[in-house]
């Protein structure tokens, strides 16, 4: 019996879902960094096994939204709440849970659909395992009374548990066909993939100056020529400032941001790249609901 369906890898921001999902199908499709709600898409990632297909969502993390773009982002995982046959609720193990963490609880169990706690990070405790028997059992209570639940321990810093991670939710989802082809990792273009490593790039070099204020917008994506694919993109900021932090001393940033991203560009395309990147300034884009449409950020349609 070939088991398929759709899991939504709920959570609160920085818990490790877009890492989590980048080991689970076994390369990188979801940007990761530091900085909290780095995820802005629903990306699918797809694991096809003998047994079933999962389509993992990898949502936006929750929290209360301030603008637009947080509007979308809540948006954005709320839907995959009703998309999805069950739930995969990532949570930090090596910290204790929170408010944030309670209220997603209670968004997923008001669905009545099965879910699988993932307690990541736990090789963080793993010298502390007293600590990590009380988190559990803290986050185990979440779920207390609710019947659709399983709770699994993992890392996907190391990697760990990753396989029984993926059983387990094979064996509940319904009978049912290959959605994708059984070599398909994600539903992602590489135009779309190379517009967020490129904003990956902005987010690890520029840390917390420049945390949700850079856009990215693809101008152009010329694969015509056989040799090189040449690719044009515009970084969109708030502020002159932070202008100037991205472009650098001589350039020196946006030089660096710009090797960064094209290597991995490259890696992933298996092919020379010729990256040409602007910097302009848009006052509260965040705040404009038809720019954030043009970027690929519209509220998705319920």
């Amino acid at each position: 019996m070939f088991r398929s369906g759709f899991v939504a890898l709920l959570g609160r921001p920085n818990v490790g879902k877009s890492t989590l999902l980048n080991r689970l199908v076994g390369q990188k499709i979801a940007i990761t960094s530091p900085v909290a709600q780095t995820t802005r898409h629903r990306i699918k990632g797809v694991v096809t096994t003998e047994k079933g297909q999962i389509i993992f969502l990898d949502t936006p993390g929750f929290s209360k939204p301030l603008d637009k773009l947080g509007n979308y982002l809540t948006d954005e995982s709320l839907a995959a709440l009703s998309e999805a046959d069950l739930f995969v609720m990532v949570v930090d193990a090596s910290q204790p849970p929170g408010r944030g963490d309670e209220w997603v609880a209670a968004q997923i169990k008001e669905t009545g659909k099965f879910v699988l706690l993932v307690l990541n990070k736990t090789d963080v405790l793993k010298n502390k395992p007293v600590k990590l028997l009380e988190h559990r059992k803290h986050y185990g209570d979440l779920f207390s009374g609710y019947p659709k639940f399983k709770m699994l321990g993992v890392s996907a810093k190391t990697g760990k548990h990753m396989v029984e991670l993926a059983e387990t939710v094979i064996r509940k989802l319904p009978e049912g066909p290959a959605y994708y082809p059984e070599d398909a990792v994600t539903d992602q273009r590489i135009r779309e993939i190379s517009a967020e490593i490129i904003r990956e790039k902005v987010l690890l070099n520029t840390r917390e100056e420049i945390p949700h204020s850079v856009a990215i917008g693809i101008e152009s994506f010329d694969e015509t020529q056989e040799d090189i694919t040449r690719i044009e993109a515009t970084l969109y900021v708030d502020q002159k400032s932070q202008k100037g932090i991205l472009i650098g001393h001589e350039g020196s940033m946006i030089k660096t941001i710009g090797s960064q991203a094209r290597q991995e560009i490259e890696t992933l395309i298996e092919g020379k790249v010729h990256l040409a990147l602007n910097v302009k300034v848009r006052e509260n884009w965040r705040k404009d609901p038809v720019f954030l449409k043009s970027l690929g950020l519209a509220p998705p349609k319920q």
